[in-house]
């Protein structure tokens, strides 16, 4: 079908009869139809393949030659023939008259059928039309976790697109949306005036919950403002709907919210096709508004967590430094009385001042570690340069050393021959062996032994690293307890028996410097028996 008005309507006449045929033909082309012929199965074939038509005026006969499309078919039936409405179905658009009605009667039908096909067209492409503004309103409300715009993109999207008065919506109090409202008015329009059905809360939420339960909408009559005989306008100057629709918004077995649309006088019935689009763009918002419901309660439990995990940091750096202060000064002065600048020591006090050094010592540790589990998180990039593992494992156990003379246990370290650089924080690194080494110490019985060992592994399809062994000969792990050795403050259970004095920090820090050192920590155990704990390290092939 041409959609020019200038341009003629084409029919396509395929008749045997010849007079019939003559007739049709003349009577159409008067009309102004541009009309080609057919006169049996093979020219209407070969007319239907040339170019198309807007019309087919078909004798019955010839019926069952014509294919199954969308263009118009008017039969020619005697009324004899049996009608068959199967194949009328079978095409989009049909109908018959009989063959000894006048010839005008036939013109006048093919313009018929020709303006149903027309209606059929724009019916369709108004569909279409607003499928796709609607798809774009459920695209925006998808777009976004902020329950306002979503509400805005709502009311804003099917005013527009169904050329809508007026449009509202709201929710329900209810624990799994956000309490949201919304309007739009045609340009030029005051706000709507809420049907009566909408007015009262109660009675709002009862008409929606059921229409939600019947899966329907709410179409409302036309109505004529209170006040204005004529009916175009409602007191104060605002206009009153004429016809308009109540939509549900739920989910599952629970309503959640109700749009109302409403639309000027001249808009046409709502149809299923509307109907069934807003429902969908309801389900949708559904949607969005819970997920924005549930994106927002998170975000919430995130920012407070943050908030809470800064209130540790400050904490942690707070008492730190109230900390390191007196601890300062109580190292400061114990130094002083052993190089006798208070007088010499009376017999037996030297040994006390050993006790309260190495526990001003622990002290000190257990304040650097808490420092730097506070940080971990927070903490910036690596002061990456090359590192000799050999000379740090030296510095670490040279220092360590009178730890484990106090204890008289064996400390040893032995090297791979060559030299094993590799590219770290030294600073942290020292701390990861120190960590180590001297957890190994504390949980090895007196007269036990710690041997620290180093080497370069090259397996295949792995990249070359250097691998560090602290081996104790001390009191072991449980197997059920080794996977939570790196967790913040876990301490073994026969440590915690054995009033092992540690505050459960060292492999959880050595384990996170380790890993931003693309490394690998492993620990193995056998109760009783011993522990070995393995750093590997990346080697620096460069070195």
């Amino acid at each position: 079908m041409t959609n020019d008005a200038s341009v003629p309507n084409r029919a396509l006449v395929a008749d045997p009869d010849p007079v019939r045929h003559a007739e049709t033909v003349a009577a159409l082309a008067a009309a102004g139809f541009m009309v080609r012929s057919a006169h049996d199965a093979g020219s209407l074939a070969a007319a239907l393949e040339s170019e198309p038509s807007d019309v087919l005026v078909v004798d019955n006969d010839l019926r069952e030659f014509l294919p199954r499309n969308s263009v118009p078919v008017l039969l020619l039936l005697d009324p004899e023939n049996e009608l068959d409405v199967a194949a009328l179905e079978g095409w989009t658009i049909a109908d018959f008259t009989y063959r000894g009605q006048p010839p005008a009667f036939r013109v006048h039908r093919a313009l018929v059928l020709i303006a149903r096909a027309a209606e059929r067209t724009r019916r369709r492409s108004a569909a279409e039309s607003l499928r796709e503004s609607l798809r774009k309103v459920s695209a925006a409300i998808r777009s976004t976790i902020d329950p306002g715009l979503i509400a805005r993109h709502l009311v804003d999207g099917i005013g527009e697109a169904l050329g809508a008065e007026h449009v509202w919506f709201t929710t329900f109090p209810d624990a799994r949306v956000p309490q949201v409202r919304a309007e739009w008015n045609a340009p030029g329009l005051v706000p709507g005036v809420l049907p009566d059905e909408l007015t009262d809360d109660i009675a709002r939420f009862a008409l929606a919950e059921r229409l939600w339960a019947e899966a329907e909408v709410q179409p409302l009559p036309k109505r004529t403002p209170a006040g204005d005989s004529g009916g175009t306008g409602a007191p104060g100057g605002a206009w009153a709907p004429s016809a308009s629709v109540v939509v549900p918004v739920g989910e599952g077995d629970l309503v959640l919210g109700v749009i109302w649309i409403a639309r000027p006088d001249t808009a046409q019935e709502w149809t299923r096709a509307e109907i069934g689009l807003i429902q969908h763009v309801s389900g949708n918002l559904a949607y969005g508004l819970m997920q924005s419901h549930l994106i927002g309660a998170q975000q919430q439990v995130m920012y407070k967590l943050q908030e809470l995990d800064q209130a540790k940091t400050d904490f942690l750096t707070t008492v730190n430094h109230e900390l390191r202060t007196p601890l300062t000064s109580i190292t400061a002065y114990l130094d002083m009385i052993r190089t006798g600048a208070g007088g010499p020591l009376p017999a037996g006090v030297g040994r006390m001042v050993d006790v309260i050094s190495r526990n001003a010592e622990r002290l000190r540790r257990l304040i650097e570690d808490m420092l730097t589990v506070s940080h971990q998180d927070t903490s910036g990039d690596l002061q990456l340069s090359r590192v000799n593992v050999g000379t740090l494992l030296r510095l670490v156990v040279s220092t360590l050393q009178p730890l484990a003379d106090s204890r008289s246990l064996s400390l040893t370290v032995t090297h791979a021959p060559g030299t094993m650089t590799v590219q770290a924080d030294e600073a942290k690194l020292e701390q990861v062996f120190a960590n180590i080494i001297s957890n190994a110490i504390k949980f090895t019985p007196d007269g036990g032994h710690v041997a620290v060992s180093s080497g370069i592994t090259s397996e295949p399809d792995l990249v070359p690293s250097v691998v560090v062994r602290v081996e104790d000969t001390g009191v072991g792990i449980p197997e059920t307890e080794i996977e939570q050795v790196f967790t913040r403050f876990f301490r073994a259970s026969n440590a915690s028996t054995a009033a092992i004095p540690g505050s459960g920090l060292g492999l959880a820090i050595a384990h996170d410097i380790v890993e931003r050192h693309s490394g690998r920590l492993d620990v193995e155990s056998v109760l009783g028996v011993g522990t070995t704990v393995s750093v590997r390290l990346p080697l620096d092939t460069e070195s």
